[in-house]
């Protein structure tokens, strides 16, 4: 299936390109093979093709869920200018 410049240019509209009118003819035909691709994967028989998370069955290792950092808040504050009650205060910019 070849796209026509119809419908790259209504493409071009949802996707907010600007495309000059001399781009279009390179734009339709790389589209146009992108799609004629996607056809030719999707013609692929995959019907006995078991679907799986992992190329390699091999098992996740996951760490163990434990607290590896400290609470440095306070320390990380002191720099601060201006500190109320654990938050940065900062000034009003919109009224």
């Amino acid at each position: 299936m070849s796209l026509t410049k119809e419908q790259v240019q209504h493409i071009a509209i949802l996707a907010r390109l600007k495309l000059a009118d001399e781009q279009f003819d390179d734009v339709v035909a790389k589209l146009s093979t992108i799609v004629e691709f996607v056809d030719q994967l999707q013609s692929a028989p995959t019907d006995d093709v078991v679907p799986m998370a992992h190329p390699l069955d091999q098992a996740q290792r996951l760490r163990d869920d434990t607290v590896t950092a400290s609470n440095e808040r306070d320390r990380l504050q002191q720099n601060a200018p201006a500190v109320e009650a654990g938050y940065y205060l900062v000034p009003r910019v919109i009224e």
